[in-house]
């Protein structure tokens, strides 16, 4: 199957990331949120990240504008999915809200048309049983920044079809991605590894080991990371983050026990960059 047209369900960072990296690479996009706001935004951004693209001599501004005119948004799910060839769905990480989604599009989406999933840790068996095709049903986990970052996961459910994966990897590819296959077991290859050092950050940071900045210098430069634990955690989201954390316990065991100052501070609304406040202080 030629994949054309991808529909991406939810406009937040992660689905408006993916519209762009889609876009960019020749796909039709079609953004879906239920908020008209939200899409506005996620335009804005998408424009902005593009722009900088241009500036740093990455793409030409008509390579920009001619990728910008494939992505239209909408607020209804059927008129972005109704003749789509992939959907990518990119919302909360709720197994029920996705099962619900699923739902819906199986309904709405033509016979021939591949559902993935942009989950992070959760199963993409369990979601695919939701519907009925499960061999059409698949994970793709893009990473934070997703115009930059160059992996994809794609994650193969119990009855994931060869000619689903193959799809999904040529997708991928298109888009300028590096891919591994991965067959599904619960927090993948990277999430599971992720939310374990991250976690040990935590504990480290709440046990008076060293401070946040320590923890993350000692990292980046001991261990050759990029980005510290912390401040990963931070731009992720710290709800995101406990609530990835909090499955990988359910399914795996005492290993994944989420950090008791992660508890307490999205108790408290400190959820990283985006509320302003996390283990670092954003507003100063």
């Amino acid at each position: 199957m030629n994949v054309r047209k991808i529909a991406v369900i939810g406009s937040g960072v992660m689905g408006r990331g993916i519209a762009h990296a889609a876009a960019v690479g020749g796909f039709q996009v079609a953004l879906h949120d239920i908020s008209e706001q939200q899409l506005t935004q996620a335009v804005e951004s998408i424009e902005k990240g593009m722009a900088k693209g241009v500036e740093l001599g990455k793409m030409s501004s008509e390579a920009m504008a001619n990728a910008l005119a494939r992505i239209t948004t909408t607020t209804a799910l059927r008129d972005a999915a109704a003749d789509a060839d992939l959907v990518i769905e990119a919302v909360l990480e709720l197994m029920d809200l996705k099962v619900e989604i699923f739902k819906s599009l199986d309904e709405i989406c033509p016979e021939h048309t591949i559902l993935a999933t942009n989950t992070s840790t959760m199963s993409p068996t369990e979601i695919g049983a939701a519907t009925r095709r499960p061999q059409q049903t698949i994970a793709m986990h893009f990473f934070n920044p997703v115009h930059k970052m160059k992996l994809v996961e794609i994650v193969r459910g119990l009855d994931t079809s060869d000619e689903t994966y193959a799809i999904a990897r040529d997708v991928a590819v298109q888009m300028g991605k590096e891919t591994v296959e991965v067959n599904e077991f619960p927090g993948f290859v990277t999430s599971r590894i992720n939310v374990l050092i991250g976690n040990e950050a935590m504990r480290m940071l709440q046990e008076g080991v060293a401070s946040a900045q320590d923890i993350d210098k000692a990292i980046k430069l001991g261990l050759n990371h990029p980005m510290g634990p912390l401040e990963l955690a931070d731009l992720v989201g710290l709800d995101s983050r406990l609530r990835n954390t909090q499955y990988l316990y359910e399914k795996l065991g005492e290993t994944y026990r989420p950090a008791p100052i992660l508890e307490k501070y999205v108790k408290s609304g400190r959820l990283g960059r985006k509320s302003g406040k996390g283990f670092y202080d954003y507003t100063k």
